[in-house]
This record gives structure tokens, C-alpha cells and sequence, in this order.
């Protein structure tokens, strides 16, 4: 399996020939350029996962990608005729993406603050033949899915989360490897804290691993 980060919380997944691509937001850069995808995956409505003003770009140079999101951003791209269609990603649900199962789950997005509506948030869970569970992809959520996670995406900082709730969502998973996203709005000072905190207090059976943005890494 290779990952590429784009920045954030955009994440193009490869594995076993099939190209997924996973919230080309706002704040995500590099994305814009890619071809052959065969599914686009989007988590959740906020602008850093789904960029609007891109999205049309990156469907129209792959019009073959399946495209799922969550039940609101659904609703709201294919109102807003945004390149649809969208399918909503209903949790519990699932789709096969070439010889790739993925899987719907969590549901809801993390609290950023009780006077702030809580919108729809989706966890993707990658399958393949040899494992499941290969790679998951949160969100903006702390879900546990209560099975084995090889690959997390873990979210490393956020108006909605604290540092010592990251250590802990990264324990309870406990993943073979975690990748830290959702850094945007760091300083490179700040993210180098982080990721310090993060390395330092895993279990010792996870490797946390930095990507290269833009560029594809073997996990």
C-alpha cells in the first residue's frame, strides 16, 4: 500500500491497483493534478475536507471515480450540482471499489463547542482480500471501530481536540502505523510538538510516521 499526503487531511490511498482519494480540502495543495483515481471520499461538509471551488477540476479529470460522502455533504453537492452525483456514505453501509471493500462507520463529527451544531462525519474503513482493516480514515472524529487497524490517519491537531486526546484516541486504536493529518493549522514549530508528543507516547508496537507531502510512501 502507498499513501501520499496532500496536506491536512487529503490523503490518496493506493493500494492493490485502486487509487482513492480522501477529503481534497481547502487546505490541501497538490491534489489537483491527479488522474486514474477510482474513488473520491469526503468525511465531512467543512471546507478543509471539501473544497468546493476544486472539486469540479478533480472530477472532470476523473469522471470514473465513484464519489461518496456523508449524508449532509451529499445532499448539499448534488443540491448545489457540485460534480456529482454524490452518494451518500451511510454508516453501516459499505461499497466495493475494484477488489477494494469500503466500509462506512462513526457518523458524527467531534464537538468543537456546545453552541456549534455537531454535523455529519464519516469514517472510512479500507478492506482488502489479505486483511481488513488495512487503512481508516477518521475525520474529524475520535471513533473506535473496535477492530484492528493496521493504517490510521490520526488527527494530530484541531479547534476541537486537545493533545492529550490524541494520545489517547492513538493508544486506544493502537495501529501498526499511524500517519499524522489534520495539521494545517499548526506552525511548522507547533507540528514538530506535536508529532514529538505523538512519537513519544504511542505503544511501543505502532511505528508513527511522517509523510513527505506529495510524495508516495510504502506502508
Amino acid at each position: 500500500m502507498q499513501l501520499t499526503h496532500f496536506g491536512h487531511s487529503c490523503v490518496l490511498v493506493e493500494i492493490d491497483g485502486t487509487k482513492i482519494l480522501f477529503d481534497p480540502g481547502s487546505f490541501s495543495h497538490g491534489f489537483e493534478g491527479l488522474t486514474d483515481l477510482d474513488a473520491v471520499f469526503i468525511t465531512h461538509q467543512h471546507p478543509d475536507h471539501c473544497d468546493v471551488t476544486r472539486l469540479p477540476d478533480l472530477i472532470a479529470a476523473n469522471p470514473q471515480a465513484v464519489r461518496f460522502a456523508d449524508p449532509q455533504t451529499a445532499t448539499q453537492l448534488n443540491d448545489d450540482n457540485v460534480a456529482g452525483p454524490w452518494t451518500i456514505a451511510n454508516a453501516g453501509s459499505h461499497t466495493q471499489v475494484g477488489p477494494v471493500t469500503a466500509r462506512f462507520t462513526g457518523g458524527r463529527h467531534a464537538v468543537i463547542h456546545p453552541e456549534i451544531p455537531v454535523v455529519d462525519n464519516v469514517a472510512y474503513v479500507l478492506d482488502t482480500k489479505s486483511m481488513t482493516g488495512r487503512f481508516m480514515h477518521p475525520g474529524d472524529s475520535f471513533y473506535i471501530p473496535f477492530e484492528k487497524i493496521d493504517v490510521l490517519a490520526l488527527p494530530s491537531a484541531a479547534p476541537w481536540m486537545k493533545l492529550s486526546e490524541s494520545v489517547d484516541y492513538l493508544r486506544a486504536m493502537a495501529p501498526r502505523v499511524a500517519v499524522p493529518i489534520h495539521q494545517a493549522i499548526l506552525s511548522d514549530a507547533g507540528s514538530g510538538v506535536h508529532y514529538g508528543r505523538l512519537s513519544e507516547m504511542k505503544a511501543a508496537a505502532t511505528d508513527f510516521v511522517v509523510l513527505d507531502e506529495e510524495s508516495a510512501t510504502d506502508l
